[in-house]
């Protein structure tokens, strides 16, 4: 069975509060973007077996999609193994959800795979476990997302925007960012009501204005290219510029393919990580 498991951006990314356990709560906008990784799954007598084309990500019991199949087995009883082949394009520790786009798709193909017939529901509280980021990478397409990132309602599509998304040579520890962060200094919101309403009316050019991640005031204070790289997208035609995620991927809303491609070159020439695609 292949299944692909696509990346996400955030259109906003607030953090509302805490929890006692040290979680923070969020209220985000997510939005799946066609850009995916391919995974190729095949059942086995027993255990779990990961090949992947990327020798940096790990194939134990580190990796998302191991985690997920073991959880599958361990839960359900299933008398059997998989084997899982990933052919890896989402950059990893890039605030694009890779890893947990690898372990959504993977529940999702050995409930097929099974014959489990789990709900929806029941598979998102398990990829919970997993990941913040798993129940959306489960449910897909344009959510809002609250919690701890559990609680995912569907939005209207808000398809076929184009965007440049530029990752740096380098990668993110979330937990360092969140670790980093002083709600107390958050002075500015997004306001995911006005958004929600202008992606409902495709207002591609208010949402582009409008986006806002609070944990640029971590990353972009550590990270200085980061602002760079945000100033010379609009520079180069962005409607707007934001970081996804912890990050360090930017992207940029362009209303132009031409200017797009322009953009994508411009930064092709100078990182590894650099994609023209639309939301989908």
């Amino acid at each position: 069975m292949l299944v692909k498991a696509y990346a996400k951006i955030n259109i906003s990314l607030d953090v509302v509060g805490k929890r006692e356990d040290g979680y923070h709560l969020l209220e985000m906008i997510m939005q799946n973007i066609e850009l995916y990784d391919s995974l190729i799954f095949d059942n086995n007598k027993n255990g779990i077996k990961i090949e992947c084309n990327k020798h940096y990500v790990p194939t134990d019991e580190r990796n998302l999609a191991y985690k997920a199949a073991k959880l599958f087995i361990d839960t359900y009883n299933i008398k059997g193994g998989i084997d899982i082949n990933i052919n890896k394009n989402i950059p990893v520790a890039a605030g694009l959800a890779g890893g947990s786009a690898d372990a959504a798709a993977t529940l999702i193909a050995m409930n097929n795979m099974y014959n489990t017939n789990i709900s929806n529901q029941e598979l998102c509280k398990l990829g919970l476990q997993i990941g913040a980021d798993v129940p959306y990478c489960i449910i897909g397409g344009t959510a809002l997302c609250k919690g701890i990132g559990e609680k995912v309602t569907s939005l209207n599509p808000f398809k076929g925007h184009v965007l440049v998304l530029v990752k740096p040579n380098f990668g993110v520890s979330t937990k360092e960012v969140y670790k980093s962060l002083d709600i107390d200094k958050i002075f500015k919101h997004p306001d995911n009501e006005s958004l929600i309403r202008a992606m409902k009316q495709n207002d591609i050019k208010y949402v582009s204005e409008n986006m806002k991640n609070v944990l640029e005031n971590v990353t972009l204070r550590k990270h200085t290219i980061l602002r760079e790289i945000k100033e010379k997208m609009v520079r180069m035609g962005a409607m707007g510029s934001m970081m996804s995620g912890s990050g360090p991927s930017i992207f940029g809303f362009f209303d132009d393919m031409l200017r797009a491609q322009k953009c994508y070159e411009y930064f092709k020439d100078k990182y590894k990580d650099v994609f023209i695609t639309r939301t989908i």
